[in-house]
């Protein structure tokens, strides 16, 4: 067959959209999208017959079928959706990329009763009058952590700027060298003390800073001392910080707030449910720290958000700032955060109701069962490809939290007998759904701590689709 010949069997645009296989497209897509993407394949199918690519036995209606399949191959693949529920089996609890805590059941369910319609969000329905969008939470917050007043923004990382700018522009915020931390994303404590306005002044050294250093920096320009909880890593050996209940004296004397930002923030007590200790947001306080701030989408095991508490005066500065609008939070992240704080009130059932909570304090051997559970689901055929093992792991918190506490887990290990397992990674990775695991000493891990008893059949499934 000719140039010539496979030129003229090529179908019209028109040709193509009568289609029925068009039509159910153009009833998905829109039919301005669909005959856009037809016309850009009939002019690379185009090219391909003048480069003579083409296959010499095609038919019209071949080449009508295929030009329609690509059309929706394209289409499904560019219009698929970005962010997708995806099988965590990292062991990573708050596994940033994976977007750190999952939701309770409650969150889930006052997020989807909120959404579906108009919501109280600035109404104050007893008035009638606008209402402020933090007293949803403010009372919970202010209850659960003995702070006078809170305020809640969209990161951890918007509460430390904006409490920054409001109590200390323009002066100098002092705080140890040991703590000018960086966290995921290349957020560094020092660049964000310097796009706040604040001018740092840092103190003491890497691995001790004396009350004396902050006595000595303090002057009349002085706007806050600065306090940053290491959550994600540690000094060990000589070393030495100053605690909040030591610098108070000194704050309160220069009439300077104490602002401590404790990144990950804890409302309970970890070491009752068999973790280590981590500084709680109301010991802060109760220590005389005038501002807190901490993420809400970590081990609170909310959803993403910055949450300042502290002093009612300070915390009235905060809002008043006009940086608030640009940094405030929707609806929808009040209405899961409501009832995530909601949890803590029943300090019984929180951990059976939180989930992060819950997959950190589970037990070695629950893990355990439910990867016995998956390897009874998992075909002939995948072990005739895979040498499967359950073995003992260990789990992470993730986000920066806890860095140095390893949880006890169990995975189940694949070893690819054609020893390509970074392929067996990228198919799972790429199946419907997801799934995440982690490859170390040429085996492929899939951690069922972070593995939920109702995925495990469908992780079971997209196993067996491998073979």
């Amino acid at each position: 067959m000719t140039i010539q010949d496979k030129m003229q069997i090529l179908p019209s645009i028109d040709t193509l959209l009568l289609r029925d296989e068009a039509k159910e497209l153009t009833a998905q897509y829109s039919r301005d999208i669909v005959k856009e993407k037809l016309n850009d394949i009939l002019k690379d199918t185009r090219e391909q017959i003048k480069n003579n690519i083409l296959n010499a036995g095609l038919s019209r209606e071949n080449m009508i079928k295929n030009i329609l399949n690509t059309a929706k191959e394209q289409l499904t693949g560019e219009f698929a959706p970005g962010i997708r529920p995806v099988i965590n089996a990292t062991g990573v609890i708050l596994h940033t990329g994976l977007g750190r805590a999952p939701l309770s059941r409650a969150a889930r369910k006052n997020v989807n009763k909120v959404m579906r319609g108009y919501s109280s969000l600035e109404i104050d329905l007893e008035s009638g009058k606008r209402g402020e969008r933090t007293a949803h939470v403010g009372r919970l917050l202010c209850k659960l952590t003995g702070a006078e007043a809170a305020v809640v923004v969209n990161n951890n990382a918007a509460a430390v700027f904006l409490a920054l700018n409001t109590l200390a522009f323009g002066k100098e915020a002092i705080i140890s060298r040991g703590q000018l931390v960086e966290i995921g994303g290349s957020f560094r404590i020092p660049e964000v003390m310097e796009k706040s306005g604040v001018i740092m002044r840092e103190v003491g050294t890497t691995n001790k800073t004396k009350y004396t250093d902050y006595e000595k920096a303090i002057s009349p320009n002085t706007g806050a001392l600065v306090v940053a909880h290491t959550s994600n890593y540690r000094v060990v050996g000589f070393t030495a910080e100053v605690e909040i209940r030591e610098l108070k004296k000194l704050a309160q004397s220069h009439r300077v707030p104490i602002l401590y930002d404790l990144g990950g923030g804890i409302i309970v007590n970890l070491e009752k449910l068999g973790l280590p200790y981590e500084p709680l947001v109301q010991d802060s306080i109760r220590d005389g720290a005038d501002i807190v701030t901490f993420s809400g989408d970590k081990v609170l095991g909310g959803p993403q958000c910055g949450i300042i508490v502290g002093k009612k005066e300070y915390i009235r500065k905060i809002h008043a700032n006009p940086i608030m609008r640009a940094v405030r939070c929707d609806k929808m992240t009040f209405a899961a955060l409501e009832a995530t704080l909601k949890l803590y009130i029943h300090p019984d059932t929180l951990l059976k109701n939180n989930k992060t909570l819950r997959m950190l304090t589970e037990s070695p051997d629950s893990v355990k069962a439910r990867a016995g559970k998956l390897m009874k689901l998992l075909s002939p055929e995948l072990r005739q490809k895979y040498i499967l093992v359950i073995e003992e792991s260990y789990a992470q918190t993730g986000s920066g939290s806890m860095p140095l506490e390893k949880i006890k887990s169990y995975a189940i290990t694949l070893i690819d007998k054609g020893k390509d397992i970074e392929k067996t990674a990228a198919l799972l990775r790429n199946g419907n759904p997801p799934v995440m695991g982690y490859i170390k000493n040429e085996r492929l891990f899939l951690d069922l701590r972070t593995v939920t008893r109702k995925e495990v059949s469908v992780l079971a499934e997209a196993l067996n689709k491998l073979v």
